[in-house]
């Protein structure tokens, strides 16, 4: 036998450095009126002009201020591009045509220093060219080229300009891209899709693209962070299809709360691998999306309701720092009526579901099973540095935990049984609950100031109140729950756990059914180098015993490590393993392969 902490390991791809970096100097009158402003896009008019299967468009590279929170917040000098006597926009023009089209670009670089590289204004479907994907520009000359479109798929352009000083060749460059689509023939000319680029501008660039809290950025979606970024709204029913475009240099795993939605491609600018319907759905809640990647992903929405679609990495939806250096007040310190509105920022995209609304009406019935989850101080905190965790209780029961807070306790439920959980607020300061990747009304998802509808908004659970979730989980599978207000503070502190949904709870077997449960540690001074296995950085051995079939359920509840990777080891050799399911939905039979232990 072998113990499970000798053969398991989880190794990080790139390991973090906090840091604190400087800020913007306030934006004064002579600055402003030096550059033109820029307008933030959403994707929906295509540039150019079509005629006769070719589309003209011309580009220009210019400097502008950027405003990515509100118009009357301070802004940011960056290089853009514009269509030929149109304003900048961030992100640059979009550029999308029929399969088939050729298409006849210009490109004028009117920046006074720096070579402007262009990238991928070449056939898409591809693999990469080097020299063949780019075009080079001196400042005020124009570069044309000519080029059929390719494959259809989802892409984008972008620019760098090299040769200029280093102060103005990093950040200003980082919302110089669009988006390049490329539609099937005989689509439809007004296509319903909605083109997401996801991009991120910092003061003192990190090459790794692992940034934290405390320094001046933005995270954004089509220019724009949360909650400022646009609102969509459909009606139950619909058929919702995304594009969503990477173009940034951090990993950015993007959750859809409430419902499941199927991954229809990947692709990585060049080349997009589009899955044909006779393949099984790759169906998810929550897709990983590396840096310069994108996907397309096509979903339902079948219940009305508020929900979002946001970045699962904690630290790129906090708040913003005001881009005119003022410090944020610390987040122990801060006392709000609505924690979606004033405690989140960066890659969240708020989804309006029309319909009726059934939270108001969800049965009390006699035969729903009722748990007590009570978030409470454990031992060893402080105000900036607390600890929490939650105790479980089954029925009305409210005597005092006696067994330890870290890990959080895993929720067993059994697939298709009302379950009410009552969440107990005993801590200082307000939390909120939510269930990821279940499927429930929108009213019970947990995000305070946000979840419901209309003027039925689920609030935040004051200290000393309580909040009742009611929902039936409609499927089996490995799901999680953690706070949605004050999302990175809580859940250092402890706040996160394992909810396990099941056929037949009494045939559950968690000696074969093993929990790994991945969180980052309490302390500032270990968050950034460990990771807690089951509440612990030492985790005891776990015997497992030859020739017995064992199930690991892997969950990452890491504040900010999307990127981790789980190994399983026999000495130093690779065993194999079958990738069974991911998000509690089965993978595909042609992913559900037998192979090297390594996920």
């Amino acid at each position: 036998m072998k113990s499970l902490s000798r053969m398991l390991s989880a190794v990080l791809l790139s390991a973090p450095a906090a840091a604190s970096l400087p800020s913007v100097p306030p934006a004064n009158a002579r600055t402003v009126a030096a550059v033109e402003r820029i307008d933030v896009h959403d994707n929906r008019i295509a540039a150019g002009v079509l005629r006769d299967g070719v589309l003209t468009v011309r580009l220009d590279a210019r400097e502008g201020e950027w405003r990515p929170d509100r118009e009357s917040d301070p802004g940011i000098v960056v290089r853009a591009f514009a269509e030929r006597g149109k304003r900048l926009l961030v992100p640059g023009p979009l550029i999308r045509v029929p399969e088939g089209t050729e298409i006849h670009a210009f490109v004028t670089n009117t920046l006074a220093r720096g070579t402007l590289v262009m990238h991928n204004l070449s056939p898409r479907g591809v693999s990469a060219r080097g020299d063949a994907d780019t075009l080079q520009i001196q400042p005020g000359a124009t570069r044309e080229v000519r080029f059929v479109a390719g494959m259809p798929g989802t892409y984008y352009y972008w620019g760098e300009v090299l040769g200029a000083p280093a102060r103005d060749s990093s950040t200003h460059d980082a919302e110089l891209s669009g988006a390049f689509i490329v539609d099937p023939r005989g689509a439809p000319a007004r296509p319903r899709d909605r083109v997401l680029v996801i991009g991120l501008w910092n003061k003192a660039p990190d090459p790794t693209g692992l940034v934290f809290r405390n320094t001046l950025l933005r995270f954004t979606i089509n220019g724009k962070t949360w909650p400022n970024t646009e609102r969509l709204s459909y009606a139950a029913g619909d058929t919702v299809r995304f594009r969503v475009l990477n173009v940034s240099r951090a990993v950015h795993p993007m959750h859809l709360h409430g419902f499941y939605f199927d991954v229809n491609s990947r692709g990585d600018g060049s080349v997009d691998s589009v899955y044909t319907p006779s393949v099984a759905p790759y169906r998810v809640v929550t897709e990983r999306t590396a840096p310069r990647r994108t996907f397309t992903m096509t979903w339902v929405p079948e219940r009305a309701g508020n929900w979002l679609f946001h970045c699962h990495d904690n630290y790129h939806v906090l708040r913003s720092q005001p881009l005119d250096g003022t410090s944020l007040v610390a987040e122990e310190k801060v006392h709000v009526l609505n924690h979606a509105m004033e405690m989140m920022g960066g890659l969240v995209m708020g989804i309006e579901v029309r319909g009726r609304d059934r939270a108001g009406v969800a049965p009390r019935d006699a035969a729903r099973r009722r748990l007590r989850l009570v978030a409470q101080s454990d031992s060893g905190g402080t105000d900036s540095v607390p600890a929490y965790g939650y105790a479980l209780h089954e029925g009305a029961s409210a005597a005092a935990s006696q067994v330890a807070l870290l890990p959080g306790p895993t929720i067993l439920l059994e697939r298709g049984r009302p379950v009410s959980i009552m969440v107990v607020n005993k801590l200082r300061e307000a939390t909120a609950v939510h269930w990821h990747g279940i499927e429930l009304d929108s009213y019970f998802d947990g995000v305070a100031g946000f979840s419901g509808s209309g003027r039925h908004l689920s609030p935040a659970i004051a200290p000393g109140d309580s909040f009742e979730a009611r929902f039936t989980p409609p499927r089996s599978g490995t799901f999680m729950y953690h706070p949605h207000a004050d999302e990175v503070r809580q859940q250092q502190a402890g706040l996160a756990g394992v909810l396990l949904v099941v056929d037949e709870p009494k045939s559950f077997d968690p000696s074969r059914d093993i929990v790994l449960l991945l969180t980052v540690p309490r302390r500032d001074e270990d968050a950034n180098n460990a990771v807690l296995v089951n509440g612990t950085l030492t985790p005891s051995p776990l015997e497992l015993r030859a020739g017995t079939r064992y199930t690991l359920r892997f969950v990452d509840v890491h504040t900010f490590r999307p990127s981790m990777i789980a190994r399983l080891l026999r000495d130093s050799t690779l065993v194999t393993w079958r990738a069974v399911a991911k998000d509690g939905m089965p993978v595909p039979p042609e992913r559900a392969t037998a192979r090297p232990s390594i996920q």
